[in-house]
Order: structure tokens, then sequence, then C-alpha cells
């Protein structure tokens, strides 16, 4: 590697200071059904622009949108990043971080991505439980917290059926006994399936939510990779929603070419899937949006060979013309490099009329964008079963004025109780948004 390259590099590894282009175009002009695509802008050195991790003072909470309040549901945990809500309104959240993967740190990428996420505040252990959080007097805050499950890998998502709770590790499906109102389970997991993992395990989160009747379980896999650079044999099974049959264990890709899907939801009028998916990086502060997407079987998305449908990207060699000719554009793009991870419909929920239809996102916040975009939870409406209108921020204010992270919203959930939760793993928190009373 040529030595200025290199002493450039290892600057925005060591500072981690803002470099590379700037956005020409502003979020909104890459967020709805026909988002602006601009040319692709692939500098000498990517775009860096962190928002150092700082936690939240005292005191200091997100900005709630009109007509709606927030407060933190429980608070002083460790690294909280996914939510699921048990029948009987307790509330398990993840506690969870990237697992070692120590090929994907290798070179000096790999070195600069390494640095880059330990100042956003995703370089620290992971706790590797679920906690269970319990509000039993309905007053919005969670007066009992108990370890539900320990000694996991980097575990993410989490669905109910029967008495069977499926978690997703960083690289297998597990299955646990569970009975209504217990606050702890000691019965070891029974492994259902391996999923993609190892040494090298780029996107490393993974998701699981069952089909209406319970008889397929969802489970997304993200990535090995930005753009395949790690070759197409290390993306096996991956980039894509895999579909399990609960009865049998036999597994099937559902859906391909996703980039790295983490939300799903099943929409609530229509019955279909969605996702949300975090699109690729460095080809310029603009490109690409960031997408949710109902999730058609036996779609192909683009990732790697193309984005937003067709559109090809030269950097990934060999290309392949057939299967970019099938590549289903995404439904509806939430701005580029928003991080938008986590997905949940309005069903159930009693803040305010306009937040009635449609599904609630949230941002975990850009690294590759200059200026920031996302660190947000926003509100998409819904008709028909479709997208239709322009996003409603419903929690900003999760990056201070010197433009560092005291938080950074992750998982989104509605409660029993009709209000919104929100993981937030620099903040190490879970946010509950309500309406105004």
């Amino acid at each position: 590697m040529h030595k200025t390259r290199l002493a450039v590099l290892i600057m925005a590894a060591g500072a981690l200071a803002a470099c590379g282009e700037s956005s020409t175009l502003q979020v909104s002009d890459g967020t709805g059904p026909s988002p602006k695509l601009p040319e692709p802008n692939k500098t000498l050195i990517p775009t860096v622009n962190i928002a150092p991790a700082v936690g939240w003072p005292d005191g200091a909470k997100p900005q709630a949108a009109a007509g709606t309040q927030v407060g933190a549901f429980a608070g002083g945990l460790d690294h909280p990043r996914w939510l699921y809500v048990l029948p009987n309104g307790d509330v398990l959240v993840a506690e969870t971080n990237a697992p070692p993967k120590p090929d994907d740190s290798k070179g000096i990428r790999g070195w600069v991505m390494e640095k880059v996420m330990g100042r956003a505040g995703a370089g620290v252990p992971s706790p590797n439980r679920i906690t269970l959080l319990r509000d039993a007097d309905h007053d919005g805050v969670a007066e009992t917290r108990t370890v539900f499950l320990e000694n996991l890998n980097s575990p993410f998502g989490m669905t109910l059926v029967g008495n069977d709770l499926y978690v997703a590790d960083s690289d297998k499906l597990l299955r646990f006994p569970y009975q209504p109102g217990e606050t702890a389970i000691k019965a070891p997991g029974t492994k259902v399936i391996d999923l993609p993992g190892g040494p090298l395990n780029h996107h490393w989160t993974k998701n699981v939510v069952a089909s209406k009747d319970g008889s397929k379980l969802y489970v997304s896999v993200g990535s090995n990779s930005n753009v395949g650079e790690n070759g197409l044999e290390a993306e096996q099974g991956r980039a894509a929603i895999w579909e399990v049959d609960r009865a049998s264990g036999t597994q099937r890709i559902f859906a391909s070419g996703l980039r790295n899907p983490n939300g799903m939801a099943w929409e609530p009028q229509s019955g279909k899937l969605w996702t949300a998916v975090n699109e690729r990086d460095e080809i310029g502060s603009d490109l690409v949006p960031d997408y949710i997407t109902s999730v058609k079987d036996g779609g192909f998305y683009g990732w790697p060979f193309s984005y937003y449908g067709q559109h090809v990207d030269v950097r990934v060699t060999p290309q392949d013309p057939d299967l970019v000719a099938k590549a289903i554009a995404p439904d509806y793009a939430v701005g580029p490099h928003t991080a938008s991870l986590g997905l949940t419909f309005a069903e159930g929920n009693t803040l305010p009329a306009q937040f009635s239809h449609g599904a609630f996102i949230g941002q975990h916040g850009s690294w590759n964008r200059k200026p920031h975009s996302g660190y947000k939870v926003i509100f998409v409406p819904f008709e028909g079963g479709k997208p239709k209108g322009q996003p409603v921020d419903v929690l900003t204010g999760f990056l201070n004025s010197d433009e560092k992270a005291m938080g950074r919203p992750v998982g989104v959930v509605i409660d029993q109780q009709g209000g919104l939760l929100v993981a937030d793993d620099v903040g190490n928190k879970v946010w509950r948004v309500s309406a105004v009373k």
C-alpha cells in the first residue's frame, strides 16, 4: 500500500477525525418510494465521520414528538440492543455486542473499522445475556429486573411460539422451554440450526420472528462484508432471510440479496413480512439509502452486485448480469447511512392518531456520512398496507451540540400498555414513549 494512503488511514483510525467527501443532498432526498440516487463518489479513503459515544448526562433524555412524552423504562443496562414483549407484558432485552471475530479486523481496513466501531460505542465486550424487565404496576417504569438467560453467544432476536422461546445467537438458533410468568430460565437451550458465524462474522446480528400460525420461523442473516470483498464463498447463506420449518428443522433461503436485514415484522393489513435493511458503504455520503421493504418469497434484492434494484455496483467483480436483471427495488428508502435497525408496526399502540398506521424504525446512526444521519426513531405512515407520505420524527436529540452520541436507538417494540419501547445501546437504557395525558 502507498505510504501516503497508509498514513491517512492510520490517522483516520487514531484521531478518528471526519474525513472524505461530504453530502450534496439532504437525508430527505434519499427517503421515500423514489429516492434520489446520485452518481457513486468513491474516494481514495472512505468518509469517516464518527459521533463518539459519551452517554447521557444526569437528567437528560431524548426529545419526543408533539403529543408524546418519553421517560426511562429501565436504566443501568449493559449495551441493550433488542427487545421482545412476552404475552404477560414482561419485556425481554438482549444485552449484547459483537462476538469475537478475529478475522474481521485483519488488514489495514479491518483495523481501521475496529477503531471506528470502538469510538462509536460498539467496542465493549458482549454481556451475552437476556434480561427480563417487569412493570407490574403499569406506571411506565420497570421495577423488577432479573437475568432471564445467560452464557449466550451474542444473542439478538427473540420470539415465543407456544411454550418455546427461540433465541438467535450470532452462530445458531436456540430453543428454550418457557413457562408464563417465570423470571429466569435455567434449562439449557436446544440447538435448532446452525447459522453462519465463525472468525469472520462481519454482520453478526441475527434476528428471528415467527409466522402467524407458528409453523415457520424467519431468521435474518447479514452479509460477511461490505460488498463481497472477502470473496463470495464467505457469503454462503448470508445477506438473506432464512425460513425454518419448526416441525422438521429444515431450512431454505426465503429471500436473498439483502445486505444486512435486522428488524422484521408482519404488516398487519397485508400480512406481508417486512424488513429493515442496512445498505452498502463507501460510495459517498448520499449512497446508498437504507430501506424498509416487503419481502417476497424467492425475491433477490441486489446485494452485492447492485443496489436499489438494478443500479450496478462496479466495485463487485465478477458481476452477474442475469441476477441483477432480477433484482427487486425496495419499497421505501429511509435515508443514506442511517443504520436503520429496529422495525415494528403500530398495531396496538396508544400514541396520538398520526401514529395509528405505519412502522416505527430505530435508526442507529451513521459513520460513513458527513453530516451525520440517523440517530433517531422515525415513523413511516402506511395506507392500504404500503408506505404513504414522509417520515415523522418520534425521538430525536441523541446527538449533543458537539455531535457526540449520548445514545443510539436500536430495537423498537410496542409494549402491552401501548407505549413504544426503544433500546438505546450507548445510553444503556430502554426508553418508553407514551401519549401526553
